[in-house]
């Protein structure tokens, strides 16, 4: 398949995003204000800082990664790669890492402009393993020649995240290369043991970490130390009861006045809920779905294993901390921190999601249908 093959790009896809998008900014707008007010003095200081750092040049990388023809990726994978492991053990390094309050050290701060190296190693982890196993092909399911090289080759990135210690962003690291190794076809017995290792490295942050063991038991029995441990919880599920079938009303937030922590950011779902209500907030997880049914029918008509394998890891990355965000909210897992993408407030996770959904336009143009 090569670029003559050309044909429509899936503009419905697009459409889906643009939507999503739209959809974002208008939330992270209400949400937002009351925090923006008391931080800055400036309701608008979030949106304004989305739009700048994130809307404006990911529009631009969008565009650039819609026509940059994506087999040039796998060409360039192995750079990538590096490039954004060195970025992420940017944070570890005196005077350039932040913690920026949040706990972990996943930030770094270079000439007053901070970001988040893992969310560029979260793509440059995807292209690589699906150059990677596109590579070797079938030696994939010989666990010593293909499986156990290219598992220590994703436990690189996932070990740098742990370290910082940001468990949320270990859970969709873990998430897409569980799912570009089962795509890629690696044996079931070889993900078994990969599943069996990745629970017990779970347990066992579990049991080193007081705070996540509390955090633990908060996920088992929320209504314990509700002014404590359990208030973020807790909050979460007053400003989700209260929005009731159809919600308050955009701006009708009561939680988001300093009752409701990171309401910019992991929270912002439960803001969602309590201003849009029930129906409105199925009717955002369902546009979640139909990205990611849309995301899946472009890999299964995907030219080779390289793009099949660089859309489905897109896909699982995105859905897959949606679920994790949403679930927390609404206790069905533990408060890991995740941003909601496209919603919650952060430029650098906005502008590599944008050239995200750039590459699945870019592959979508040459899929076999």
């Amino acid at each position: 398949m090569n670029k003559a093959n050309e044909h429509k790009a899936d503009y419905v896809l697009l459409i889906y995003f643009i939507i999503l998008l739209a959809f974002g900014l208008l939330m992270l707008t209400s949400a937002s204000a009351p925090l923006g007010y008391n931080k800055f003095g400036d309701k608008y200081f979030f949106i304004k800082r989305q739009l700048l750092v994130g809307v404006l040049p990911g529009v631009f990388l969008f565009l650039y990664f819609s026509k940059f023809y994506y087999k040039k990726l796998a060409k360039y994978a192995g750079l990538i790669f590096i490039v954004t492991l060195l970025l992420s053990f940017l944070v570890f390094i005196p005077g350039i890492g932040s913690s920026l309050n949040t706990g972990a050290k996943s930030w770094i701060v270079i000439f007053g402009y901070s970001m988040q190296p893992a969310e560029f190693l979260k793509l440059g982890m995807i292209i690589f393993l699906a150059y990677q196993i596109s590579r070797i092909k079938d030696d994939l399911t010989d666990f010593k020649k293909g499986f156990l090289p290219t598992l220590g080759l994703g436990l690189i990135p996932l070990a740098l995240v742990v370290l910082q210690p940001d468990i949320g962003t270990a859970s969709v690291l873990f998430a897409i290369l569980f799912g570009i190794l089962f795509l890629g076809e690696a044996k079931l017995q070889h993900m078994a043991l990969l599943a069996g290792a990745g629970i017990g490295g779970f347990v066992l942050m579990i049991i080193v970490a007081p705070y996540r063991a509390a955090r633990f038991m908060t996920f088992l029995h929320p209504e314990l130390d509700q002014l404590g441990v359990g208030y973020h919880i807790n909050q979460a599920f007053l400003a989700i009861g209260s929005g009731g079938w159809l919600g308050r009303g955009l701006w009708g937030s009561v939680r988001k006045y300093e009752f409701l922590p990171e309401v910019n950011a992991d929270s912002i779902f439960a803001i969602m809920a309590e201003e849009i209500g029930f129906l409105f907030t199925v009717a955002f997880i369902v546009l979640i779905m139909l990205i990611c049914f849309r995301g899946l029918r472009i890999a299964k008509n995907a030219p080779d294993v390289f793009s099949k394998l660089l859309v489905s890891g897109i896909i699982i990355w995105f859905v897959s901390q949606s679920f994790f965000n949403i679930a927390a909210m609404v206790g069905l897992m533990p408060l890991t921190g995740l941003p909601l993408p496209f919603v919650s407030h952060g430029g650098t996770a906005l502008l590599i999601a944008m050239v995200s959904v750039g590459i699945l336009i870019n592959v979508s143009k040459y899929t076999l249908e």
